[in-house]
């Protein structure tokens, strides 16, 4: 029986930095490099590995990918160079892309809610970031979580390291650039998947 190398030849050509894999070794310094290598599922290793064994379902549904902190431990260490840390988080971007992975992943929430906080105004508006990411699971959740954090929250307030902005509304200076900028960031990428 041979090896279907359908999923492994997808993820080499259009996961970000997923021909990098074919390049793995299987050392397993990257597993054990990992300040959260405990907690994995899946290693990076393993990853490779069942990419190369064509497991597309329990790769791209993986929690694993979702784990990386970006810490660069296994980049550093990886004796062949390999920027594992931009395979995962390609790998995480995979997933979605080919909508397997779990809407309600906790990192992927908190990386869309940040990503569209910061889109917003061209920084991180910490009021409406806290607010959005407080009511994700309700209102009520959102008011206990909020009350649980008041003393927080108003501390940071007195000493100026919370700012009173809730809708996010302040913008940097130069907005307009920047959300060009993003437009054509986007445009580049999408003709990179398209070719």
């Amino acid at each position: 029986m041979a090896y279907d190398l359908s999923f492994a030849k997808d993820v080499y050509e259009n996961a970000e930095e997923g021909h990098w894999i074919k390049m793995c070794m299987q050392c397993g310094v990257c597993a054990g490099s990992c300040p959260l290598g405990p907690h994995w599922e899946f290693s990076p290793r393993q990853l490779f590995q069942m990419i190369r064994a064509g497991k597309a379902e329990e790769v791209l549904k993986s929690e694993s990918m979702w784990m990386c902190v970006s810490c660069y431990h296994c980049m550093v260490r990886c004796p062949r160079g390999l920027p594992i840390t931009h395979i995962v988080h390609g790998l995480a971007r995979f997933a979605v892309e080919k909508k397997r992975a779990d809407k309600d992943q906790v990192t992927r929430r908190f990386a869309k809610i940040l990503w569209e906080n910061m889109e917003r105004g061209g920084r991180i508006g910490e009021m409406a970031l806290t607010t959005k990411l407080y009511m994700v699971n309700g209102i009520p959740d959102g008011v206990k979580k909020g009350m649980e954090m008041k003393d927080q929250a108003m501390s940071m307030l007195k000493s100026g390291r919370l700012k009173m902005d809730p809708l996010h509304l302040s913008r940097i200076r130069g907005h307009a650039g920047f959300k060009a900028m993003l437009k054509k960031a986007r445009e580049i990428e999408q003709k990179k998947r398209e070719s």
